[in-house]
């Protein structure tokens, strides 16, 4: 009799039987299979389901979001501005060309509403100003000769010297003199700005669908020589008063000309070019920008010079201007229906449907699957079986035990 076959090690089958199970899932086929639940709430919770869906995709998705067109942002913009008006300050007429930097009228500009001026400026010597760090002295040992400070009015000569006014002394410097807090005039020229106007021309262009506009009404009767902006009657006359558009941004016009400050104009072109050209509007809207309620770096103030010549020799103007700075911001989209998106946003609306039978299927199986009836119910695993006869011992007409058996021990009268 031959000897005994040895059994192979616990591990080795169970290698096998993992094998056989990775094997055996990657030629099976699962198909869904179709039950009817008879429970009215349920059912409920699953129309609901799928209500809310469809309504999101149809209200939301398709028609405030418009998920069908074809978009394109950050339209191509131009910018072109003019400013009218004069004022007076304490000592002299202003206009246009004086107040108005740059000039070349460009989408940012400013407005001077106030200056300190510094006049009869000199190469020379003089006191240093009381604000430079370490600037004020008691004798001469108290100057470093030589020494240049980045943030002072010139270079140190050694010497201390008495300060403009006052009994204080300051370390001489050489550069221009006299020093700005040592002469500066203040003049306000804020008295006329609120009446000055603000010629904003604007036009853009939408490459991806060639579609362009301007924001100036197609007129020849001199329509912009008597027009002002107003969002109603006349939305295609970009002309503002500077008054206006600081008090729609939520300032106060005399402490804005004061302290400076950056304003905002805001145009917004967004456009659905299903509809008419008509239909494509700039939409205005106005904003301080600077950080106001930060002292440190509250307002806006910039400084300039004017040359001239005394009896022969250079002699400048030194202006610290505060004003107020106009930034005009373009941006936009535009839309248009295209075959692509519609049907891309159509498959998600259809594919998200099936939510609802996953939340009913979880529901079921972990709440309402009572001796997991509704589990034997949803998963059948059908064993394909050998031909009739072709094992040993099986007569030609009597089946496998195998045939067709399903796994459902608890039978399907349960349900």
């Amino acid at each position: 009799m031959a000897a005994a076959e040895s059994k192979p090690p616990a591990g080795t089958a169970a290698c096998r039987r993992l094998a056989r199970g990775c094997w055996s899932a990657f030629w099976d086929y699962e198909t869904p299979k179709v039950i009817v639940v008879k429970n009215r709430r349920l059912g409920i919770v699953y129309r609901a389901v799928q209500l809310l869906i469809l309504l999101y995709f149809v209200w939301y998705v398709f028609i405030v979001q418009k998920s069908y067109q074809d978009r394109e942002t950050g339209p191509e913009s131009s910018v072109i501005t003019k400013v009218k008006g004069i004022t007076s300050s304490e000592h002299k007429v202003w206009d246009v060309e004086e107040y108005v930097k740059p000039p070349e009228g460009g989408s940012v500009f400013s407005i001077i509403t106030r200056i300190e001026v510094t006049p009869f400026q000199t190469l020379g010597t003089c006191a240093e100003s009381m604000r430079v760090k370490n600037a004020t002295c008691d004798s001469d040992e108290d100057c470093v000769a030589g020494q240049l400070d980045m943030l002072g009015n010139g270079l140190r000569t050694g010497r201390c010297v008495p300060y403009y006014h006052g009994s204080s002394k300051t370390c001489e410097v050489s550069g221009w003199c006299p020093v700005e807090d040592g002469a500066s005039v203040s003049q306000f020229l804020g008295k006329m700005a609120p009446n000055f106007t603000i010629l904003i021309k604007n036009s853009i262009h939408y490459p991806k669908f060639q579609f362009s506009k301007g924001n100036i009404e197609n007129r020849k009767d001199g329509y912009l020589k008597h027009c002002t902006f107003h969002e109603v009657s006349d939305l295609y006359c970009p002309i503002f008063k500077l008054g206006y558009i600081v008090e729609q941004a939520g300032e106060n016009f005399t402490q804005l000309a004061h302290t400076g400050g950056v304003i905002g104009v805001i145009i917004n072109w967004d456009c659905d070019l299903d509809l008419s050209a008509s239909k494509c509007n700039p939409k205005y809207s106005f904003r301080r920008l600077d950080p106001k309620h930060v002292p440190a770096s509250s307002g806006y103030n910039f400084r300039f010079a004017k040359y001239y010549k005394v009896n022969g020799s250079t002699t400048r103007t030194l202006i610290k201007a505060y004003g107020i700075r106009i930034d005009v911001i373009v941006h936009g989209q535009a839309g248009k229906f295209s075959l692509i998106p519609t049907i891309i946003n159509l498959a998600t609306a259809l594919t998200s449907i099936g939510v609802g039978s996953f939340l009913c299927d979880w529901i079921l199986l972990t709440f309402m699957n009572k001796n997991k009836v509704y589990s034997h119910k949803k998963f059948d695993k059908m064993v394909d079986a050998p031909k009739r006869g072709a094992g040993p011992g099986l007569g030609a007409s009597e089946p496998s035990q195998q045939d067709c058996a399903l796994t459902d021990a608890r039978g399907l009268a349960q349900l």
